[in-house]
């Protein structure tokens, strides 16, 4: 197993309340793959450093929920979250990042 870190911009228009449940519900593919997530980071609500178009809305976001997750899983099993990640509407940006690569 790799250790990952993944970096998640959330749609603004999503409930505060409602980010952990959406982001749990992605890393279930993390832990249903054998792997683990260590920790993760709700960031809050911050502005965009660029707008952002979302293509289900046609319209642009200047700002998004930042989540950061670290975890430990198989390749095979990440590119999986990532693209569950890219498909959902609600979820802006998202990118996976290895701490330990050189």
């Amino acid at each position: 197993m790799r250790s990952y870190e993944v970096a998640i911009i959330v749609d603004p228009e999503v409930d505060d309340r409602q980010v952990p449940t959406l982001i749990e519900t992605h890393l279930k593919v993390i832990t249903d793959g054998g792997g683990t997530v260590e920790n993760t980071d709700l960031a809050g609500r911050r502005r965009l450093a660029y707008r952002i178009k979302n293509d289900s809305q046609n319209a642009y976001k200047t700002e998004g929920v930042y989540v950061f997750v670290q975890l430990s899983a198989e390749p095979a099993v990440v590119n999986e979250l990532s693209r569950r990640l890219t498909l959902d509407d609600k979820i802006l940006r998202n990118k996976v990042f290895r701490p330990d690569a050189k």
